[in-house]
């Protein structure tokens, strides 16, 4: 099981690189961590192996449920959130599922922003519910709407820290504090703002990412991951949060929410869970290689995304007066209310994504897309190469039109994951295909 060694608060930067409990292979004293690329371990005994599947004593049992180097990261990422335990999962997608799968199910509800990236809008909207799992929308500008579509059957709070694509944070302090009053945990989506947003220190319980974007970095490895911040009473409301008051049959009747912290160093009920009973069960593993190459991207990310924010504001401030864009978002030219959220919870940059609207609405959008030569037209963020798409025929295609328009989506909106390169050559690169638009 993974979890963070007490330790004097170290800098992200340095936590990228030391976080956790690994220094050097115990058999090789290799620096680098390796890829234990194996299904299995060796039992010491059948005592030994009695007592790791009673979860008597942690340690490795089968890479579908764990692996060392995958521990490895899970313990780094969860150092840099300031969170007591990480679960590292297949994709963000799967983290997003799981982590809404391990305090709900059938019959139970959970009230999320609209604001939302298109493939968890889709799983809200579509599978969730197909599975009995309802989800209402709230108004993020409006935190006690959160607190008016829950009741007795709702079993989280759910947003994104830097909302992609619509870009406006979400308030996590006041959705947080709100559900603490009722034993309802938040969930934060920080993909987009890793590093700038530190959504524990504002109330959230739980942290998702997509590994696969800037943690990873270089577009090549797709993971996930959940981390627990320790913080949630899992039990100070029992109704509220069935799964860790009530007897686990999979468990011979073992009550999550009653584990001893003594005994796994921190108050982690929560990712225990996700690892030995969903993951155990659903089995969307990330694969040791996948982490070893995300461990790579997480050694550079303080460095990489220094650039990547200084970029984005250069191009946000290009965009802002060229004569074909009708308005720019991004959350270092807010005002008013908007300006305040960013000026809270970013607090180390304003992230890389840079959205902007084009009055021609799609064709112009497609038509900036084709006429791009540096930039990718691809369906990612977060990579180390500046991206662009058009999320009306995208990656938001599948949603009605008024759907796209609860999500940030409208018709001539394009979104721009500024990456590293120099920041003129980007820049002229979206001139000329404004122009040729």
């Amino acid at each position: 099981m993974t979890q963070t060694s007490p330790a004097r608060a170290l800098h992200s930067e340095t936590l990228a690189l030391h976080g956790g409990s690994y220094r050097a292979d115990n058999a090789t004293n290799a620096v680098a961590v390796p890829i234990y690329q194996t299904t299995s371990y060796q039992f010491d005994s059948t005592e030994h192996a009695g007592k790791l599947f009673a979860l008597q004593e942690l340690g490795n049992i089968y890479t579908r449920i764990m692996n060392p180097t995958t521990q490895v990261l899970e313990e780094r990422l969860a150092a840099i959130e300031g969170g007591a335990a990480a679960l590292a999962v297949a994709s963000g997608s799967s983290a997003v599922a799981l982590a809404i799968q391990n305090v709900a199910e059938a019959g139970d509800n959970i009230v999320a922003s609209p604001h939302l990236y298109g493939g968890t809008y889709n799983l809200f909207t579509h599978t969730l519910p197909k599975m009995g799992i309802e989800v209402r929308f709230a108004d993020p500008t409006d935190p006690q709407s959160f607190l008016a579509l829950s009741d007795d059957r709702t079993r989280a709070f759910f947003g994104e820290s830097l909302p992609n694509p619509q870009l406006v944070p979400f308030p996590i302090a006041e959705v947080a504090a709100l559900g603490i009053t009722r034993g309802i945990p938040l969930i934060i989506d920080n993909t987009a703002a890793p590093l700038t947003c530190r959504p524990f220190d504002h109330g959230a319980a739980i942290i998702v990412h997509s590994l696969t974007k800037y943690i990873g970095g270089h577009g090549t490895s797709i993971g996930g991951i959940i981390i627990d911040s320790g913080n949630f009473d899992w039990t100070a409301l029992p109704d509220q949060q069935p799964l860790f008051n009530t007897p686990d049959d999979s468990y011979h009747g073992a009550v999550w929410g009653q584990l001893v912290p003594e005994a796994l160093g921190a108050p982690i009920a929560y990712a225990i869970r996700a690892r030995v009973v969903l993951l155990r069960d659903l089995g969307a593993a990330l694969s040791p290689a996948n982490a070893f190459h995300l461990i790579q991207g997480l050694e550079t990310l303080p460095l990489r995304f220094r650039e990547h924010q200084a970029n984005a504001a250069k191009v946000a401030d290009f965009l802002k007066g060229h004569k074909a864009v009708s308005s720019v978002i991004y959350p270092g030219l807010f005002g008013g209310a908007e300006k305040d959220l960013a000026d809270t919870y970013l607090t180390k940059g304003h992230g890389a994504l840079v959205g902007f609207e084009l009055a021609g609405g799609v064709a112009a959008g497609r038509s900036f897309i084709d006429n791009l030569k540096l930039l990718y037209h691809v369906a990612n963020i977060g990579d180390a190469r500046s991206l662009a798409i058009h999320p009306a025929s995208t990656t938001h295609s599948q949603l009605s039109l008024e759907d796209q328009i609860k999500a940030g989506v409208t018709p001539g909106y394009v979104r721009l994951s500024i990456g590293i390169e120099h920041s003129d050559d980007i820049i002229a690169d979206i001139a000329q295909a404004l122009e040729a638009a």
